[in-house]
């Protein structure tokens, strides 16, 4: 990992997993907890992630391209109940996530839940908060779990890059309602008379923050330069992050993909066909995708356009002992943050790792599984370095002192976004099974989830291993 990050960044040695998962809020200096309740403090329900499911994750316009995104969802769901054996009647909500909004489907939750042959009865709802959507389907889930309305809620999400919605320009739509209106042959007429060429040229769905008109690239790009990431660093991130994702494919670990029968496609789709395994040689061939010509990030060091859906079933430990199901995770904490959509656009991560940790009462040190979105490599080496630097931490964390850098052995250990693919909404359910899924393979107690979103936005999640836990 020579060249990953700053010369001078720390290096934390193996921590050996505790060897029991009895939580003790006394060890993290904690008020209360789901486990331990207080006569004076409120109870927490023990809220557990049972397990999850996800598509394979597929660049844009390949397999999936004569699909709809309501297609991915309903298989996730289909799936998910399979996988866990759950009756349909059982779950008491669906929430999903998507970004970019097909039309006939806004509430796609709803409409891929009654198609997956879910209850007519069982209400869902779609959320949206950019490449995080499918965390605030989980977190609105525990927050429906721990205000007693439901006990067994569906998370996840998906997008579907290959089909987005384009509008007709402003203008034109104008003039089509008028017409919409219009009474009679002449003033119709009248109307149509007053189309001009501009009224052809299509709004297309902005690439680019509304509150600053930039895109993430350039942000990547100016995170690179003010943190001094290097070329050469980003594309060996990106090299590690194929490499990584490979040998996960190889070894078995993504038993959260489930093949997908895709009408039309001979073989079923059964592998994300977006890793790539290349050379620093070729990685360094590629030019500026965005700052051009001296511009850093490029097609190779930035996550791509996907088509992907997952899904997560979460629940009270109490009804999961009920149904006899052996949950994988307890969703422990989480956070959300916000700062300066220019110059801060992709440090959710930096801001959330430090108030998460606080929240849950843990050390960079108790982490033994790190799973971060890589939206660009120069975007998490960014939020490596901010960790890691005395100066960001007094100047904008308040802190007094430094966060430090996480054993980068434990961080996304199977590979991430830059190379599983980043369907925006579907990316945090799968971070979420990942994160369950290697704890388990890897012994380790706890693991932490963060991520960053378009408008400045992050988040920060906590889970733990459950006792029982199996893959």
């Amino acid at each position: 990992m020579s060249g990953l990050v700053a010369k001078n960044l720390p290096r934390f040695h193996h921590v050996a997993p505790q060897a029991t998962f009895i939580w003790d809020p006394s060890r993290f200096n904690r008020k209360s907890y789901a486990t331990v309740s207080k006569p004076s403090a409120p109870v927490r329900k023990n809220i557990v992630y049972v397990d999850g499911v996800r598509t394979p994750f597929l660049l844009s316009n390949t397999d999936y391209s004569k699909l709809i995104a309501h297609d991915l969802a309903r298989e996730t769901l289909v799936n998910l109940q399979k996988k866990t054996g759950i009756p349909k009647d059982a779950i008491d909500y669906v929430i999903y996530g998507t970004v970019m909004q097909e039309v006939r489907t806004s509430n796609i939750a709803r409409e891929a839940a009654l198609a997956a042959g879910y209850s007519e009865h069982t209400p869902a709802h779609t959320v949206t908060m950019a490449c995080i959507s499918s965390n605030v389907a989980l977190t609105t889930g525990i927050g429906l779990i721990h205000s007693g309305i439901y006990d067994t809620i569906v998370a996840g999400g998906v997008e579907f890059m290959s089909d987005i919605p384009i509008r007709h320009s402003r203008a034109m739509r104008s003039l089509m309602l008028r017409a919409n209106k219009a009474k009679t042959p002449m003033q119709k007429l009248a109307l149509l008379a007053t189309i001009r060429p501009g009224h052809f040229v299509p709004d297309l769905p902005a690439v680019a923050e509304f509150s600053t008109n930039e895109t993430m690239g350039h942000s990547g790009d100016r995170l690179a330069a003010a943190f001094k990431v290097s070329r050469e660093e980003q594309d060996e991130y990106a090299l590690r992050s194929h490499t990584l994702a490979a040998q996960a494919h190889q070894n078995g670990h993504f038993t959260d993909m489930v093949p997908f029968v895709v009408p039309g496609v001979k073989n079923a789709v059964d592998k994300d066909n977006g890793i790539r395994v290349s050379t620093k040689e070729q990685l360094a061939k590629l030019k500026p995708a965005f700052v051009k010509p001296y511009g850093t990030v490029t097609a190779a060091n930035a996550s791509f356009l996907t088509d992907g859906a997952s899904a997560g079933l979460i629940m009270t430990e109490e009804k999961a002992k009920q149904l006899g199901l052996k949950p994988k995770a307890y969703l422990r904490e989480f956070t959300y943050v916000s700062q300066d959509p220019k110059d801060q656009l992709l440090l959710g991560p930096a801001y959330a790792i430090p108030k998460v940790l606080e929240k849950a009462g843990l050390s960079l040190k108790d982490i033994g599984v790190w799973e971060v979105h890589e939206a660009f490599a120069a975007q998490i080496l960014a939020n490596l370095k901010a960790l890691d630097s005395e100066f960001f931490a007094k100047t904008y964390l308040k802190r007094q002192q430094k966060v430090g850098v996480p054993d980068l052995k434990k961080w996304n250990a199977w590979g991430g976004s830059l190379s599983i693919g980043h369907p925006f909404a579907a990316t945090g359910v799968r971070l979420a099974t990942h994160t369950a899924n290697r704890m388990i393979k890897e012994d380790q107690q706890f693991g932490l989830i963060a991520a960053c979103a378009a408008g400045g936005q992050g988040v920060g999640m906590i889970m733990e291993r459950h006792p029982d836990a199996k893959i």
